[in-house]
């Protein structure tokens, strides 16, 4: 067997610095795929969010509307016709779980999209806006912690209910707006923070000593260097509004029926096992 080539350490040095250099998100990534059990819950929400989006705009996922009462087939178990069965009024529970995970499924992203807009608006001005911008943007912060998240959710939704708004006339972007409305607090708090400990690190002190204007300094070094604690608020920011949007239907502050959520689809299952 031929003796492999021996490499020289200034040719050893030379090959790796040639390698591309690998970013946040790629690293991120090859940890993500690593873990098998990460791997798996990724899929199955991959599933459900495919089976959920086609589901409105396919007929054959869905197969029949959730709002169609058919008295001759009321309360059915689980059949071939009927994947959940049928609730008391002969609805198809298929259909109207599906119904209901998309709402939840907007409500959750919705209102995560404005909450992250705000958040990063109001805690780089906090941050990056001197003494007076910082106590006023954090007064403001103070007043959406002191006031109760859920009280608030119900009083604005009930201001927006009922009226012909531009953007705001359906049921489902009242409940984004007034869930978004209070949830942008944590992630402005979580914004400023990191990004007053960022910018005394040194490489952002590099860059301001090379010239970079302020702007280049916030996109290019400190906000990537944010979003890893950012992105896990959002995530856990999820399940909250969707707990959230399932209070509302409870309080018959939700979506108008017969349009189905999945709070009044909880509480006929539970009626049907008593």
């Amino acid at each position: 067997m031929a003796e492999a080539e021996a490499v020289s350490p200034l040719e050893a040095l030379e090959e790796v610095a040639l390698r591309p250099e690998r970013g946040l998100w790629s690293d991120a990534f090859r940890r993500l795929i690593r873990n098998r059990l990460s791997m798996a819950a990724l899929i199955l929400l991959a599933i459900v969010a495919a089976l959920v989006v086609l589901g409105n705009y396919v007929d054959v996922v869905q197969r029949y509307d959730p709002r169609v009462q058919d008295h001759s087939a009321t309360q059915e178990g689980p059949s071939l016709d009927h994947f959940f069965g049928t609730d008391q009024l002969g609805r198809d529970n298929w259909a109207r779980v599906l119904q209901g995970t998309w709402i939840s499924l907007q409500v959750g992203l919705g209102v995560q999209v404005i909450a992250l807009t705000i958040g990063l608006l109001v805690g780089g001005i906090a941050a990056l806006g001197g003494r007076l911008l910082d106590n006023l943007m954090m007064r403001l912060t103070d007043l959406g912690f002191a006031f109760p998240d859920l009280l608030f959710i119900i009083l604005l939704r009930a201001v927006l209910a009922g009226r012909d708004w531009p953007i705001l006339g359906e049921p489902v972007p009242q409940m984004i707006f007034a869930i978004a409305f209070v949830n942008w607090v944590i992630i402005s708090r979580l914004v400023r923070g990191q990004m007053l400990s960022l910018a005394e690190r040194d490489y952002v002190m590099a860059a301001r000593a090379m010239g970079a204007t302020q702007m280049r300094i916030v996109f290019q070094h400190m906000l990537p260097n944010t979003l890893g604690p950012v992105i896990v608020a959002v995530v856990f920011g999820i399940p909250l509004a969707i707990f959230a949007e399932a209070v509302l239907a409870s309080s018959a502050s939700g979506c108008p029926r017969p349009r189905p959520a999945w709070a009044s689809w909880s509480r006929m299952a539970t009626a049907s096992f008593r």
